[in-house]
């Protein structure tokens, strides 16, 4: 399957995406805050009604080509093969997937064994999202991860060494007891191991986490946000000393090997959510299915019913999140765009509220985008808030 790279974001109408929530993991993960089950009991059932969803979503692209298939979770490598296949082939009875470039499948480097690589080469999967988080076991030890940085190491090169190329990793930042010279070193692994593109995470405590508790307890170190700050600026100053483009604030890549489907997430295309709790977007209308295994596969199995609560975004909400999104990126926001699809009032407003960042430094005007300087990502989210309609 070929893969193609986007180079340069286009805003007009194009294809659609797939993201699949594998709600299943074989352990808690300490900071962790999305939906998941360390129980695999219901993993077939789940997995069955995934099947169905596909045929009961299949009027909400409206027969749209899918462009990228993304297995998210949860953890999505503890998929056997023909499940992996099941779900890709009932895709492709539903919707166009002659155009598909992306197929990505999320994996911890444990699941990433020599026998489970090569059945993959069976699949449609070209491309790998590996959640390495660190090459330091005390970072490993502090977050619950299942892995050891050896096996992080052999799942990247086995990889590699069966034409797994387009591959990414996934690095958290701001653990207590990371000390820079170490960030520095799992940044360096980046480019020696060849990985052409990596995602970085500052280590966030979300309420309900059994971090959140640990610290709540005083059993766990606190993180210490200065501590974030500063390693999110040796990110910035080590990924363009290695020539990875900084082209979305979590998001690093080589020229050209963006990830395709999370940039258009940022691009605002449509994309269908299956799956507990999975999300979707139509360009106007937001869902969300229901965050519950059992309810879930009940709804749809039993009642051949969709369950999940929706958002219809007012054309203010559509623009601020398009503010918020673009953003992020290297891109910016286009001023062209905010004018075309909204007003020039908007547009001149906008501009307005600009001014301010623009002169402290933090915002810059490249021809008519808004894009933030590297000073101005320490700050991205305030920001943009203080820039919506």
């Amino acid at each position: 399957m070929a893969r193609i790279f986007l180079k340069q974001p286009s805003f007009a109408p194009q294809m659609a995406g797939i993201y699949i929530h594998i709600p299943f993991c074989r352990r808690a993960c300490t900071y962790c805050n999305f939906h998941f089950s360390t129980s695999l009991k219901l993993k077939d059932e789940v997995v069955t009604a995934m099947l169905r969803e596909i045929e009961l979503q299949q009027p909400y692209l409206a027969g749209q080509p899918i462009e990228t298939i993304y297995f998210g979770g949860g953890t999505p490598s503890l998929l056997d093969i023909d499940d992996i296949k099941r779900i890709i082939d009932k895709i492709s009875s539903q919707w166009p997937t002659e155009q598909l470039q992306e197929c990505t499948l999320e994996a911890n480097p444990d699941d990433l064994t020599l026998p489970y690589l090569k059945e993959l080469k069976t699949t449609p999967i070209n491309r790998f999202s590996i959640g390495v988080q660190s090459f330091k076991e005390a970072d490993l030890k502090y977050m619950n991860r299942a892995h050891t940085a050896q096996q992080a190491d052999y799942a990247i090169k086995a990889s590699q060494d069966l034409g797994f190329e387009n591959l990414s990793i996934d690095l958290i930042y701001g653990t207590p007891g990371l000390t820079d010279a170490d960030w520095k070193y799992n940044l360096n692994q980046v480019k020696t191991l060849g990985i052409p593109h990596f995602s970085s995470y500052a280590l966030t405590v979300e309420e309900g986490t059994a971090l959140y508790h640990s610290i709540k307890k005083k059993a766990a170190t606190p993180v210490d946000p200065d501590q974030a700050a500063g390693q999110f600026e040796i990110l910035m100053e080590a990924a363009e000393a290695m020539g990875y483009e900084h082209y979305e604030i979590s998001n690093l890549a080589l020229p050209h090997k963006y990830a395709i489907h999370n940039t258009n997430y940022w691009r605002g295309k449509p994309y269908l959510g299956i799956g507990p709790s999975a999300h979707s977007f139509d360009g106007r209308n937001r869902r969300w299915n229901i965050a519950n295994n059992a309810l879930y596969a009940k709804s749809i199995l039993a009642d051949s019913k969709l369950t999940y609560e929706e958002e219809t975004l007012t054309p203010e909400q559509q623009l601020n999140e398009y503010i918020m999104t673009s953003l992020r990126t290297q891109w910016g926001c286009s001023l062209p765009k905010v004018r075309h699809t909204w007003s020039a009032e908007e547009a001149n407003k906008l501009l307005e509220r600009a001014q301010p960042y623009i002169d402290k430094g933090l915002l810059t005007r490249q021809g008519d985008n808004l894009v933030l300087t590297s000073r101005g990502k320490l700050f991205a989210d305030n920001i943009a808030g203080n820039l919506f309609a």
